[in-house]
């Protein structure tokens, strides 16, 4: 695992913008889960590292854009996008995506960021869904401000009572990430198909 501290340290907001906006604009949050960065950046904030007003900014724009930049993917590549398994593009994502829409309609856009693959996918499949754009913009202002402010003042609101807890961050991500991990690794382990891979690649190797 990379060091946080020392990435948002040496990149500021530039790579704490970049971070955010790839996890919906491009989908790549399963790897680096944008909690724990808000969480960070909290707790960098309240140690001088950071300034908070202009970080919870760059946050807030980041998600915004990348949320809309899903959404347009998903209006116009969307289905195609999911047809077929991928490392990062799998069937089961969008399929949970939907299913949050499909029981919370367009107000799942005010808790989708609170919410691991969800928080990636969801813009993308209310584009592919065809959700009324001005209705996405409005719903998922609101989520995008809870999440960033509850998060992100979580992490300066610790920081700011534990002295020199920002040097502890890499400890507490690492525990947090797998913590996230665990639901996916005893999905990968539960799947049929996979495990089929496995014992297909393992059987090859003790014929060779």
């Amino acid at each position: 695992m990379f060091d946080v501290t020392s990435l948002l340290e040496s990149g500021g907001l530039l790579i704490l913008f970049l971070i955010i906006f790839s996890e919906s604009g491009m989908m790549v949050g399963l790897f680096f889960p944008g909690d724990t960065l808000l969480f960070s950046a909290g707790i960098l904030s309240a140690a001088g590292n950071l300034h908070l007003n202009s970080t919870l900014l760059v946050i807030f724009l980041a998600a915004i854009l990348g949320d809309n930049i899903g959404y347009l993917i998903g209006k116009h590549v969307g289905p195609k996008l999911f047809k077929k398994d991928s490392v990062i593009f799998r069937h089961d994502y969008i399929m949970k995506a939907e299913s949050f829409f499909e029981k919370y309609g367009s107000k799942t856009m005010l808790v989708a960021h609170f919410i691991p693959v969800v928080r990636s996918f969801a813009p993308v499949t209310a584009g592919a869904g065809n959700m009324n754009h001005k209705q996405f913009v409005f719903y998922d202002a609101i989520g995008v401000m809870a999440w960033v402010l509850s998060v992100t003042l979580s992490g300066y609101f610790i920081g700011s009572r534990i002295p020199g807890i920002e040097k502890l961050i890499e400890p507490i991500l690492i525990g947090i990430v797998l913590i996230f991990l665990l639901p996916t690794l005893y999905h990968v382990a539960k799947d049929p198909k996979i495990r089929a891979s496995f014992k297909r690649k393992f059987s090859r190797k003790n014929q060779d």
